[in-house]
């Protein structure tokens, strides 16, 4: 695949755009063939490269040979149309090409979406590892330059080392991201080697492992080391997310899938809680945490157990709190949901106020084509100021789309 031609913004997309739904959390889903454009030169001749057969086409990588997968690429397809794996003209091509992606945009009525996916691949080789980060950014910067007022991305980058994570999150700044999506824990040092499996296939273990991180490691994000990356992060006023890293879905088993799948959207509070109970928003009350696809119904439960809790068990605990947790939920806490009845219900509660909803587009739980119809349900009898705010204002805000 050539690389993605950058637009110069004229015409039509030098006009403002009008925004009525920001969708707060969508994905693209770039080809494999897109690395041997966007790595480094000296790394090109180790890129994954796509071959066809009669079945389908396959992803050959570091001696395997692996079909290409169709897990994340369900838009528009009934659940018992589901497709697993096949050929890359079967994909989505929303999910990649950024004029189809516009496309559907407007066929399900979003002026707006922010942009999660991401690297890096599953190599041993930790140049081509961290290398493939960087060339994931590269790739979506362009996806996004084919008009920025719509599509805004958000770049990946590893935490396993504070300096590295600091230059790459700069990096990303510099290339017009207004947000970086890090793992839900703390990576090991060497980022390849984790104590805590994902349990994810070959194919998506390397992004689940991304996601993730070490969550039975030694380090965690309460502790000094990373305040500077914090600091960082102000300073150069970029917003966090982690993107479903506590607990991965076991992604194939049909066994295991569905229980899973409702766990990914709980776990999220663990990170979130180390945050608060470690004091990090105390210390940086300008920093901006968002939970992403985690679902938000739970926000107000886990803010009033942490309340309660908080109150009998910090003293022997010595907690550092000055304020209730459910104070730095509201302060720095951010959460997006797809269809989430239950959070837009307890909107007003303590520690739930910051929601978002979002599509998830195109991957399988996703309301496209369908979405309006699922945000009239979703808010029945919820005033036009309060509804506007949580599908378009708040995104707008906190990702500074079109800015």
């Amino acid at each position: 695949m050539a690389a993605i031609e950058k637009r110069v913004r004229d015409g039509a997309r030098a006009q403002p755009v009008a925004y009525r739904i920001v969708d707060a959390d969508a994905h693209v889903n770039p080809p494999p063939t897109f690395w041997s454009d966007y790595l480094p030169e000296r790394l090109r001749p180790l890129a994954p490269r796509l071959e066809s057969a009669a079945d389908a086409d396959y992803v050959v990588f570091e001696g395997k040979r692996k079909k290409l997968n169709f897990l994340n690429d369900q838009a528009g397809r009934k659940g018992q149309d589901f497709k697993m794996e096949g050929r890359l003209s079967d994909r989505s091509g929303g999910g990649w090409l950024p004029v189809e992606r516009l496309a559907d945009m407007d066929r399900d009525g979003m002026d707006a979406a922010v942009l999660f996916g991401g690297g890096p691949l599953g190599t041993m080789n930790l140049d081509l590892y961290i290398e493939s980060y960087r060339a994931y950014n590269r790739w979506l910067a362009d996806f996004c330059s084919h008009d920025r007022r719509r599509l805004c991305g958000v770049a990946y980058i590893p935490l396993r080392d504070v300096d590295e994570a600091i230059a790459m999150m700069r990096e990303a700044r510099e290339q017009g991201f207004t947000a970086v999506n890090i793992p839900a824990f703390p990576q090991a040092t060497e980022a390849m080697k984790t104590t805590g499996s994902t349990g994810a296939p070959g194919a998506m273990a390397a992004q689940a492992a991304a996601l993730t991180g070490d969550p039975n490691g030694a380090r965690q994000f309460n502790q000094p080391e990373f305040d500077r990356f914090w600091a960082a992060a102000i300073d150069l006023d970029m917003t966090l997310t982690i993107h479903l890293g506590a607990r991965m879905a076991r992604f194939g088993d049909a066994e295991k899938f569905l229980p899973d799948l409702l766990m990914t959207k709980f776990a999220m509070a663990e990170p979130i809680a180390i945050m608060i109970f470690g004091g990090v928003f105390m210390r940086f009350p300008r920093l901006r945490f968002v939970s992403v696809e985690s679902g938000v119904g739970w926000f107000a439960f886990a803010a009033n157990y942490m309340d309660r809790t908080w109150e009998k068990q910090r003293y022997w605990t010595k907690s550092p709190l000055a304020e209730l947790p459910s104070f730095y939920m509201d302060q720095n806490v951010y959460g997006s949901f797809i269809h989430d009845r239950i959070g837009v219900e307890l909107r007003k509660a303590p520690g739930a106020k910051n929601i978002m909803w979002s599509s998830d587009y195109p991957h399988s739980e996703t309301t496209f084509p369908d979405s309006a119809q699922v945000i009239e349900r979703d808010f029945a009898g919820v005033p036009a100021d309060e509804r506007r705010e949580i599908i378009c204002e708040r995104a707008r805000r906190l990702y500074k789309v079109g800015e």
